[in-house]
């Protein structure tokens, strides 16, 4: 999949704003633990990854009503579904000056992953959390998501890779007062 990014300035995919917070004290403590002992930003990103996704339950999974969409509140929480688990990761991955994007999939439902930027190249990561018949896995040679979209049943790759959470997303995030009402408005389409 040709993927493309909604601005060309490269710089938009490190920034921080209020929901990838890179800046916020809980992010940077967590981003210099991860950093502590690695030996290259490789090696941070494939941490930074496996902390998000096995550390950070998917609420769906865990049975917590959170709702969490701010990054430094899913570290906080310990909690999110995919939408916040891909902006904890990329506010983790930004911290440490790597490019980060948030990208999408349709399904039934909107799905949430990152894509992370190493050799000239955009590589797509799934934070989500495995679990039966999920094995999402960090890689930059091929991807290893927790889904793969099936066009014969109107399922696709969006190929839009964004500085900030979409809209659509964000707005289904800030509007549900607990996880039981997001799991009923979440975006069926960006």
């Amino acid at each position: 999949m040709q993927m493309m990014q909604q601005t060309a300035d490269l710089s938009a995919y490190l920034g921080a704003d209020e929901v990838i917070d890179h800046h916020h004290p809980v992010v940077r403590e967590v981003a210099a633990r991860l950093a502590c002992g690695v030996a290259d930003s490789y090696e941070y990103a494939r941490v930074a990854f496996e902390y998000v996704r096995d550390t950070v339950p998917h609420s769906q999974d865990s049975g917590d009503p959170r709702v969490t969409w701010r990054a430094s509140d899913v570290l906080t929480l310990g909690t999110g579904i995919c939408y916040a688990k891909s902006h904890a990761l990329a506010a983790l991955l930004r911290a440490e000056d790597i490019p980060a994007a948030l990208c999408y999939q349709k399904f039934d439902v909107v799905h949430g992953l990152v894509a992370v930027r190493f050799n000239g190249a955009w590589h797509r990561q799934d934070p989500r959390g495995n679990k039966p018949g999920v094995d999402a896995q960090f890689s930059l040679d091929g991807e290893r998501l927790a889904f793969t979209p099936d066009p014969a049943s109107n399922e696709m790759d969006y190929p839009v890779l964004y500085a900030a959470p979409h809209p659509v997303v964000l707005d289904a995030l800030k509007a549900a007062p607990d996880r039981p009402y997001l799991w009923q408005t979440l975006p069926a389409a960006l």
